[in-house]
């Protein structure tokens, strides 16, 4: 089987949820504005962490936690997998992983992994397969980071792609912020309305 069909898009679904991510945090402030607006509804989200973040701001991901969200790993410095050879890839990751344990039981480590940039070498991916891990991609890009497009084109990216078992990709960054900070309210709102569910991975 190709690597490459070992990562998980989207989840099909025949009920109304939808799985939030947000990548690169914690971020003081933006990550707090994010966990509240998930209160807010009830909502479940998956936050991939950048390891140096997570122990720059132990506090703030231990919130995460403790809100019932679900935990994945992003790299320990937000590493593109193309231009890093493998080794050093993995052990970033690992260093990452260990960061996330020595905050967390054990049993809440998910396992999950998303690759920064979504740029991963088959070989890298295949080592992380090998742990245990599981890819999760994204079928929505929010494109959030995208400083060319409006907070209103990061909107409709969202609400227009959006389908049942979609996962979509948000940042709880400084680069993000403004569009995230417009449109995720607005998609909270959206799609509560019409009956779907927010779930963690």
């Amino acid at each position: 089987m190709r690597i490459f069909s070992k990562y998980t898009w989207r989840f099909p679904s025949n009920k109304k949820e939808i799985f939030l991510t947000f990548d690169d945090g914690p971020t003081p402030e933006i990550t707090e504005f994010v966990l509240d607006e998930l209160k807010k509804y009830n909502a479940k989200a998956t936050f991939f962490c950048i390891g140096k973040n997570i122990k720059n701001h132990p506090d703030i991901f231990g919130k995460i936690v403790s809100e019932g969200h679900s935990i994945g790993n992003h790299t320990q410095n937000h590493l593109k997998g193309w231009k890093t050879n493998s080794k050093n890839y993995i052990e970033n990751v690992l260093e990452c992983e260990n960061i996330i344990l020595s905050e967390v039981e054990k049993s809440q480590q998910f396992k999950l992994f998303r690759p920064p940039y979504g740029k991963i070498k088959k070989n890298q991916a295949k080592k992380l397969l090998e742990k245990k891990y599981k890819i999760i991609m994204w079928d929505v890009l929010s494109a959030d980071f995208d400083t060319t497009i409006s907070k209103e084109k990061c909107l409709q990216n969202v609400l227009k792609n959006t389908t049942r078992g979609s996962i979509i990709v948000f940042h709880d960054s400084i680069k993000a912020a403004e569009k995230m900070q417009y449109a995720l309210p607005i998609v909270l709102k959206e799609f509560s309305e019409k009956g779907f569910i927010f779930k963690a991975i």
